[in-house]
């Protein structure tokens, strides 16, 4: 009897045993399970990082691009590290560098210069970044993707303009900074109307200039040293943005030319929009940096989730074709700038017509 309770107590603490240490097994499965759960969790609660870099803040246009996308990337959850370089292309690079340490996982880069940015670029690759280039092309490098708008067709608009609000003259005709590939693509379109009337005779061209950095004190500069060469004898101006519109028209209305001589520009900004009901500016070019903005961080997001970011055109960097995406844009006058620019929301009315 007692042999018997003894092997039962034995049998009994053996099934404890067991029972304890297939406990506490499970409770170490349990355990790795979870800390593997909460590994691919982190994983894939990680936040994407964008590095947004931007050439100034001198320009309107370029403030709207950067709160565009800030905002963007705000709602879509995605963190955005931004620095801006203010026209200074050795910073550029500096800042570039900063955002790759911070470890970023792409980068949207908008260049003071096409091509000092190419090596900025390599250094992106290089860390296993891809790259935007936004707005402005990136020459003699590899891009994954350039998003802008159509600029040969933002120069036509320009030409056409003109070419229809002048029939002869001598005409002053300034670019956009040497630095920027856009310029040469802006001036390549506008020649498109501009080249015939030169060649017939009926436009004279007393000046072409490049704009040294966009800057509208370059172009009153020239746009006096225009003036003054010619007595004052200038019936049109190809201004290649707003900003040196701006500039052109100041020169213009020291002479009591303002309103008088016809005057392109582009970008659409508040001070081109009051100077065209004014009627001292002729027209603008309307391209919806909204648009622009919200598309490159919505690319930026794909790419690095390794999506194809839609690419609806190719545009050649010189030492390939780059996949692009390009907006459309619109040529803004008198007669279509509340529809355009106004009834869009781009533009508030009050702001405009200053009531």
């Amino acid at each position: 009897m007692k042999k018997s309770v003894r092997i039962a107590a034995m049998a009994l603490a053996g099934i404890m045993s067991i029972s304890l240490f297939a406990g506490c097994g499970a409770g170490n499965s349990a355990s790795n399970g979870s800390a593997s759960g909460n590994s691919a969790a982190s994983s894939a609660d990680k936040k994407i990082k964008i590095g947004l870099s931007l050439p100034t803040q001198q320009e309107e246009r370029w403030v709207r691009d950067k709160a565009t996308m800030e905002e963007a990337a705000k709602k879509a959850g995605v963190d955005i590290a931004v620095q801006v370089a203010n026209m200074d292309a050795a910073k550029q690079d500096s800042q570039v560098e900063n955002l790759i340490s911070q470890g970023i996982d792409i980068l949207i880069l908008a260049p003071h210069d096409a091509k000092a940015a190419a090596s900025t670029v390599d250094k992106a690759h290089k860390a296993g970044i891809k790259v935007i280039a936004y707005d402005r092309l990136i020459t003699g490098t590899d891009i994954d993707v350039y998003m802008s708008f159509d600029n040969v067709k933002v120069g036509e608009l320009q030409g056409k303009w003109l070419t229809e609000h002048l029939d002869k003259g001598n005409i002053v005709w300034l670019a956009g900074a040497p630095t920027d590939n856009n310029a040469t693509l802006f001036k390549q379109g506008a020649a498109k109307y501009l080249q015939p009337k030169i060649d017939s005779g009926d436009y004279k061209v007393v000046m072409e200039q490049p704009v040294v950095d966009w800057k509208p004190d370059n172009a009153l500069k020239l746009m006096e040293n225009a003036l003054t060469a010619n007595n004052n004898n200038i019936q049109g101006v190809l201004a290649p943005n707003d900003g040196t519109a701006g500039g052109c028209i100041q020169a213009l209305a020291a002479q009591g030319l303002a309103g008088k001589v016809p005057i392109t520009g582009q970008d659409s900004e508040l001070s081109a929009a009051k100077r065209i009901i004014e009627g001292t500016q002729g027209m603008t070019v309307f391209k919806d940096t909204r648009k622009l903005g919200e598309a490159a961080v919505e690319a930026a997001i794909k790419m690095v989730k390794g999506e194809d970011p839609g690419a609806n055109d190719k545009v050649n960097n010189e030492k390939m074709d780059v996949p692009s995406i390009l907006l459309a844009a619109e040529a803004v006058d008198k007669d279509n700038i509340d529809k355009i620019l106004i009834d869009s929301g781009y533009l508030k009315k009050e702001d405009v017509y200053g009531k």
